[in-house]
């Protein structure tokens, strides 16, 4: 955030209190921002918290909950089971980074929409719908393979820190570690460990 982000202040009766325009708002207050593309900062009015995250994660849930859900069960299933787990971190990298892959794409298809039907297309939405349906099967081949080619270099990228993990650990004698020779046992011997 920047130090020109607005700041919206949280407080005890889950109302939302607007510093800019010194009045209450409400989420669907809060989600126009964020398509208006208003830098904020919800915080605690008593602890000075930052609960931004939080306050989007509800709209998220708003919004799913709305009738024409983005995730499915599948999905946030497998988001969930990411906690926790060693690639957890690089598991919102990896998603942040196909997002705004994702925008671009987006941003490249407003583009040419502009130059056929000479208007910002997201201002009518008629509009946008038919020039989205027109470029459908474009559209969903390029992320296809765009997320086909993601998927390998992660894959790529996991083989690789395997390979290099094994290459670090394999030169100390931890027994049982994978890539270490077994010791061997002369005749009547216990192995040695």
């Amino acid at each position: 955030m920047s130090a020109q982000a607005r700041t919206i202040k949280k407080y005890p009766n889950r109302r939302l209190y607007d510093t800019e325009t010194s009045s209450y708002i409400t989420l669907a207050d809060v989600k126009k921002l964020v398509l208006e593309n208003v830098e904020f900062k919800v915080e605690d009015a008593k602890t000075k918290d930052d609960l931004t995250r939080a306050i989007l994660l509800q709209i998220i849930l708003e919004e799913e909950s709305a009738g024409a859900p983005m995730f499915t069960s599948d999905s946030l299933s497998q988001i969930i089971r990411f906690y926790g787990n060693a690639m957890q971190g690089m598991m919102g990298g990896y998603l942040e980074k196909n997002i705004q892959t994702f925008m671009q794409i987006q941003n490249k298809l407003q583009d040419q929409s502009r130059q056929v039907y000479g208007q910002n297309p997201m201002l009518n939405s008629e509009t946008w719908s038919e020039f989205v349906k027109m470029q459908g099967p474009a559209m969903q081949g390029l992320m296809g393979r765009y997320l086909e080619q993601s998927a390998q270099t992660f894959l790529n990228m996991q083989n690789q820190l395997t390979s290099q993990t094994r290459n670090l650990w394999g030169n100390f004698p931890f027994p049982g570690f994978p890539g270490q020779p077994e010791t061997k046992k002369e005749d009547g011997e216990e192995p040695k460990s």
